[in-house]
């Protein structure tokens, strides 16, 4: 069976799907789980810029190095190279929807699908502080769990 593979979606590819990204390669490659992974943007207003010092603060305060990473924007291609795209928030998945080529739409999901008891979009921390992104972290990480568990259950 062909690996899988994730895209996740934020505004500007610089907090929350940078987090996504390293979070699930980390979890994966510690469970023996095999998964491609990648991380885009909305905008491309952060094109080229490394994930915020924040977000890499956190990870690395949790003992998780995160990846190298340049920030891109998502592109109508991305549809036909993976299998799920991940949005942070409804008005990303809306975006993504927009972008997506004929028949391509259903790859497209909001990340609260997969962190049971959450519903609703991941915050952006990117305005608040320190503690905003503890927060996110953690909603990141419990969803990570999930979408894990499912790609496990589907292999």
């Amino acid at each position: 069976m062909r690996k899988k593979s994730i895209l996740f979606i934020c505004t500007g590819n610089i907090c929350r799907s940078p987090t996504a990204h390293t979070l699930l390669m980390h979890k994966a490659r510690a469970a023996g789980f095999d998964v491609e992974v990648d991380s885009a943007a909305i905008s491309d207003e952060e094109r080229g810029n490394p994930p915020d010092r924040r977000s890499v603060a956190e990870a690395k305060r949790r003992g998780i190095q995160m990846h190298a990473h340049a920030a891109r924007q998502v592109r109508k291609a991305d549809f036909a190279h993976v299998d799920m795209l991940i949005g942070m928030t409804a008005q990303h998945c809306a975006a993504l929807r927009r972008l997506a080529p004929a028949g391509t739409a259903d790859k497209v999901h909001l990340f609260t699908e997969f962190a049971d008891g959450i519903e609703g979009d991941v915050p952006d921390p990117w305005y608040g502080g320190q503690q905003d992104f503890i927060e996110v972290f953690d909603l990141i990480d419990h969803g990570v769990d999930g979408l894990l568990a499912r790609l496990q259950a589907e292999a």
